[in-house]
């Protein structure tokens, strides 16, 4: 038997979901790792600021969310994709007769019947 091939768009989605998924995990590992090595078991007189933000919350939180914020605009624009949704079907095609069933299947159903 032949197997079947996989829609276009589940393998584009699937794709954008890995990235999106990495991405996240790479912003969390990142965050949680800097805090902890810049902001525990230090002392308080080397503390430094860096635009008015402690430097452990700036180095952090700050860059790694901006890198983030940057991606949601570098992403979408630059790496997910449209793809063919096939023929756009009309209001037509899902208009109900009284029944509530679809005009299209009664009208199937009035030729078999």
């Amino acid at each position: 038997m032949p197997q079947k091939s996989e829609d276009p768009v589940l393998i584009s989605s699937r794709r954008e979901a890995k990235l999106v998924l990495a991405i996240w995990l790479v912003a969390c590992v990142s965050t949680i790792g800097i805090c902890y090595w810049l902001g525990y078991d230090r002392d308080a007189a080397t503390l430094t600021f860096v635009l008015g933000f402690p430097d452990w919350i700036f180095w952090g939180i700050v860059v790694p969310w901006s890198v983030c914020t940057g991606l949601c605009f570098v992403v979408p624009r630059f790496v997910i994709t449209d793809e063919d949704l096939g023929e756009e079907q009309t209001e037509e095609a899902f208009a109900k007769d009284e029944g509530g069933r679809l005009k299209d299947e009664a009208a199937r159903g009035a030729d078999h019947g």
